[in-house]
């Protein structure tokens, strides 16, 4: 199995204001997919459409201001009994993001797309929680004919 991993640094008085953008309908729907739904709670479900496409993530695991672990339950085939991982620690002034798409089956051209895509919309997550605007779908940089 493959991984997707990234890191990032954002500059923001606590922890707390990425685990809150990465944890709430509101906070994901600022600089991921405008249009998302579900319940953020442990066990529920979170549905993430991008246009007619989409992706539905069951809460697996929340640790206030550490770590928030989703598994794809629909989605693409490639996507689906993947994990997403974001485990969060401070260093200085800022909330350092590591993040894990993990698990999958192998690495095909798909994956090289979203692992890029995964880039810039933790730069979008970066800029939401730093400036107060992200740039979720459908504002955030189209990359190639498959968005």
């Amino acid at each position: 199995m493959v991984d997707i991993l990234h890191r990032v640094g954002i500059k923001t008085p606590s922890v707390d204001d990425v685990y809150a953008a990465l944890t709430t309908v509101d906070g994901l729907a600022g600089w991921w997919a405008s249009d998302t739904d579900g319940d953020a709670n442990v066990g529920g479900t979170l549905q993430f459409r991008f246009g007619a496409d989409g992706f539905d993530m069951k809460v697996i695991e929340l640790q206030p201001a550490k770590r928030v672990l989703w598994e794809v339950i629909e989605g693409p085939e490639e996507w689906v009994g993947t994990r997403v991982v974001w485990d969060l620690r401070r260093d200085g002034d800022y909330t350092v993001v590591l993040f894990t798409h993990e698990r999958w089956k192998e690495p095909v051209e798909f994956m090289h797309h979203c692992s890029t895509k995964w880039a810039l919309f933790l730069m979008s997550l970066k800029a939401m929680v730093e400036t107060g605007t992200g740039a979720p779908d459908p504002r955030d940089v189209k990359i190639d004919n498959w968005n």
